[in-house]
């Protein structure tokens, strides 16, 4: 299926990334799964450099797995945070992570760290998407939680993570949608204009 027969209905848009990235990643070699996403390529880590706090996600059902660039931004000397869930209406906010500590269960299947001192404030954000294109738009699960986080934090780099196979010609953008400044997949690293 060409990307000229996709129609531009958000809905149908996410089942078919969806299934799309079902696909893809049921197909894919084990070696190249684990091996995708464990490092930060290097124009972006340079357009990190400044940042302090990281906020990546923990991948769930097939998304790239975020989680991965744990190790190398600790070497960097990052901060890692991860996102909490706290209601139904789009609310999240950002806690400390330690990669080998316990998570708690939070809404929709998620986890989150323990809330220790409180929310941190971004200053980059590594969002899931289920489609993007290169015109730097993401679509995400259609909750609006990543898209209140970066008007939350306008000033976070916004960095989006996806498998190939998620890209499309358009992802249809409403005028409160903030394009992502890079897109990372298992292949290339998508640079968006600097801030």
């Amino acid at each position: 299926m060409t990307d000229q027969t996709i129609p531009l209905d958000k809905t149908a848009l996410r089942a078919l990334a969806r299934d799309r990235r079902h696909a893809f990643v049921s197909t894919l070699d084990p070696l190249a799964h684990r091996l995708a996403f464990k490092m930060v390529p290097s124009p972006l880590a340079r357009r990190m450099e400044d940042a302090r706090i990281v906020a990546l996600y923990v991948g769930l059902e097939g998304e790239a797995p975020a989680q991965r660039l744990a190790a190398q931004l600790q070497a960097m000397g990052k901060v890692l945070a991860l996102p909490r869930v706290l209601d139904r209406l789009g609310s999240m906010d950002f806690l400390i992570w330690q990669p080998d500590a316990p998570l708690l269960p939070g809404l929709f299947r998620t986890s989150h760290p323990d809330p220790g001192d409180g929310p941190v404030t971004p200053d980059v954000i590594v969002a899931p998407l289920v489609a993007f294109d290169r015109g730097m738009n993401r679509l995400g699960q259609g909750g609006g939680y990543y898209d209140r986080a970066f008007a939350r934090y306008p000033e976070a780099l916004r960095v989006g993570i996806a498998w190939s196979a998620q890209e499309l010609d358009m992802v249809p953008a409403d005028p409160w949608d903030l394009p992502l400044h890079a897109i990372l997949t298992e292949v290339e690293l998508i640079e968006g204009p600097e801030l």
